[in-house]
């Protein structure tokens, strides 16, 4: 995006505010309850199916490789379209892969998956940008908004799984919601497509950021921290299951992760847009998050609220404050929208492998130990990415208009 093809942000701000706010609001809602809701269904889901454990792990890991392979093709697409465009589509596609995940077969939800993992990493990678545009002066709030319904819209998703299903004695509602509420987004989105130049980059305009090591360390800071997330969402509740949970009490402690983080979405991108170094709130990340996988390495059952509770903290402050590096160390929406594709790019390739290496290495060993060992050491890594990406500076971008 070009901030030259802008209209100026107090025109944005007087007539199309409020529906601005509700647009970005309700596409951050849509961005993980329809991957998430299966991980509470899984025994329903793949008796369904008739698939393995294994196979059905896919339904998890493939939208995260859309995200990787994806993501890098935004910047193309929005030297094409406007980003209003370009989030009407992807709202649409996402009930139709959810859509699609409803039908009794195993390759028709394979590509549901698929659609629905592309249609989320679009919009993953356009919003940075859109707030850069849209809300220059409130950066921190915005974001902080847009973490608050991403976090909201995957803990319910988790949380309301079960209790649906067995209302209707049928696993398809849970999942039937995340494929209305996209088209309820795309009512709020219509209106934006009057701005037709606010969102749409020059024809020309390019930012390359490959050797910038602040971008790299951002880039691999996403990748550990959404590793964490997809891994732990994919596999908590049944961590907790065989540690001696019922499945509703499991997938209410498990949903913890996403609702305890909803106040530190917001309070975290505040305090980092008016702090010059973010060290400090990547060290209480760290603190957070391997404390609570610590307690779970320990003993799962004895207060699994509490050991899901700082993860979800933990996962809450890491995402936020990673999503806000992409606007603080970046001087433009050209950059910021660059930055985002290469982090989401690649960090979502690493997170592919995060449910697929735990589920194999729980098969291998047949407890859950030497999984979260591995959790526990990535996070001091992904400490040390952070402690670099959060220092005062910008990414040095190659940019030809």
């Amino acid at each position: 995006m070009n901030l030259q093809n802008s209209p100026p942000s107090s025109d944005i701000s007087r007539v199309f505010k409020v529906i601005a706010v509700c647009a970005l609001m309700m596409a951050a809602l849509n961005l993980r309850g329809g991957i998430v809701v299966v991980a509470p269904l899984v025994m329903e889901v793949r008796a369904a199916l008739n698939i393995s454990a294994s196979e059905f792990s896919m339904l998890t890991t493939l939208p995260l490789i859309c995200f990787g392979v994806v993501s890098i093709l935004v910047p193309w697409l929005s030297r094409s379209f406007s980003t209003q465009q370009l989030a009407v589509v992807g709202l649409l596609l996402i009930s139709l892969g959810v859509c699609l995940r409803l039908v009794i077969s195993y390759p028709v939800v394979l590509l549901g998956t698929v659609i629905l993992g592309s249609a989320i990493a679009l919009l993953n990678v356009l919003i940075p940008g859109m707030v850069k545009t849209f809300f220059p002066k409130r950066i921190g709030l915005m974001t902080g908004l847009y973490s608050i319904m991403l976090s909201l819209g995957a803990g319910l998703g988790v949380y309301l799984a079960v209790p649906i299903m067995t209302y209707y004695d049928s696993w398809r509602f849970p999942m039937v919601i995340w494929a209305i509420l996209p088209l309820i987004g795309v009512v709020f989105w219509l209106p934006m497509l009057k701005l037709k130049k606010a969102g749409k980059a020059s024809s020309s305009a390019r930012a390359t950021l490959w050797r910038d090591p602040i971008a790299w360390s951002i880039t691999l800071y996403m990748g550990l921290q959404s590793f964490y997330f997809y891994a732990i969402a994919t596999w908590l509740p049944k961590i907790f299951m065989e540690s001696g949970l019922d499945p509703e009490s499991a997938g209410t402690a498990a949903s913890l992760i996403n609702m305890v983080s909803i106040p530190f979405n917001l309070m975290i991108p505040i305090l980092a847009a008016r702090m010059r170094s973010q060290v400090p709130l990547a060290i209480l990340v760290f603190i957070a998050s391997f404390s609570g996988i610590a307690g779970l390495y320990w003993s799962a059952a004895s207060a699994p609220y509490l050991w899901a509770s700082l993860m979800g903290v933990g996962a809450g402050c890491s995402l936020s404050l990673a999503l806000t590096l992409f606007i603080l160390r970046t001087q433009n929406a050209l950059q910021a929208t660059a930055l985002s594709a290469m982090a989401q790019s690649v960090g979502y390739m690493i997170a592919a492998s995060g449910p697929v290496m735990l589920g194999a290495i729980r098969d291998f060993s047949v407890d859950w130990q030497y999984a979260l060992l591995l959790m526990l050491i990535l996070q001091v890594f992904q400490l040390g990415f952070g402690l670099y990406a959060s220092r005062p500076g910008y990414v040095k971008a190659l940019e030809r208009h």
